[in-house]
């Protein structure tokens, strides 16, 4: 089973932080301009590495303060950089995050990455059962995973079509696969394949991708199998050559997987490891 981000579980939001801006010396003006969210850890900051350096300008978000600040200071030497904690799921940090994007120049490109397990803590529990899976986690689970990307894009679609942009939307096996206790992030990650979908009818000038990265090893993954050695699944890294040859090649917008998109020879994971 795959999944497609790091970000914490728990649904709590830390208080959004002043943006924290660092550019390198002789840092490219016209430099194309990336939002990354869920960028503090697992795929989401092994893509904000690999886009900065490429020479992209990054606004990343997390929620996690202190772990974004160090991605900041890690990557202010390769590109310029604006790191702004919160949640997709606040109206006033989306907004906060459009405007960074705009100062820069204006986003070419959307990574909604963030996403949650099942929108509560699990504290070492199994993966809950729909019978039992408890409403508030549910509809965390789909603000997260769900409206909040929807909402992000909505406010970059501007800058995004200026650009003639693309929105990469990170997906799983389990969006179309049915897996015992996975009815939660799986129906999300469905739910945002099909929107990923009719947004590309609707903006045929932009690419629309939906990526399943296959399996990885993140805290996100270990959370979903307490106590499992997990190992033998690759690191997160791996997958990185996926999507810089998706990023070049821009294929047409639709569902890929990282499996399928990854040059000869790139040890990208395959998905299905349920």
């Amino acid at each position: 089973m795959d999944i497609t981000s790091d970000s914490a579980s728990v649904p709590v939001v830390v208080p959004a932080a002043e943006a924290v801006t660092a550019t390198p010396a002789g840092a490219d003006t016209v430099a194309r301009v990336a939002v990354v969210t869920g960028a503090s850890r697992g795929l989401g900051l092994e893509l904000a590495r690999a886009l900065a350096e490429d020479g992209w300008k990054l606004v990343i978000t997390a929620r996690g303060a202190l772990e974004l600040a160090a991605v900041q200071k890690e990557l202010a030497g390769r590109t310029e950089v604006v790191a702004l904690a919160g949640s997709v799921v606040d109206d006033d940090h989306r907004e906060r995050l459009a405007a960074a994007a705009a100062a820069l120049g204006g986003a070419e490109l959307l990574v909604n990455n963030a996403s949650t397990l099942t929108g509560y803590p699990l504290a070492g529990a199994p993966l809950p059962r729909l019978a039992d899976f408890p409403l508030p986690g549910l509809l965390e689970t789909f603000e997260v995973n769900v409206l909040g990307p929807i909402a992000l894009t909505q406010l970059l679609l501007p800058q995004l079509r200026s650009h003639h942009g693309a929105v990469l939307n990170l997906s799983s096996d389990a969006a179309v696969e049915a897996y015992a206790g996975w009815g939660g992030y799986g129906a999300s990650k469905a739910a945002l394949d099909h929107a990923s979908a009719i947004l590309a009818e609707e903006e045929p000038a932009l690419r629309v991708w939906a990526v399943d990265p296959g399996d990885m090893r993140t805290v996100m993954h270990q959370e979903a199998f307490p106590g499992e050695d997990i190992s033998d699944r690759p690191l997160p890294a791996t997958v990185v050559p996926a999507f810089r040859a998706l990023l070049a090649g821009r294929p047409d917008s639709g569902r890929h997987r990282a499996a399928d998109l990854a040059p000869d020879g790139a040890g990208t994971p395959t998905t299905g490891g349920h």
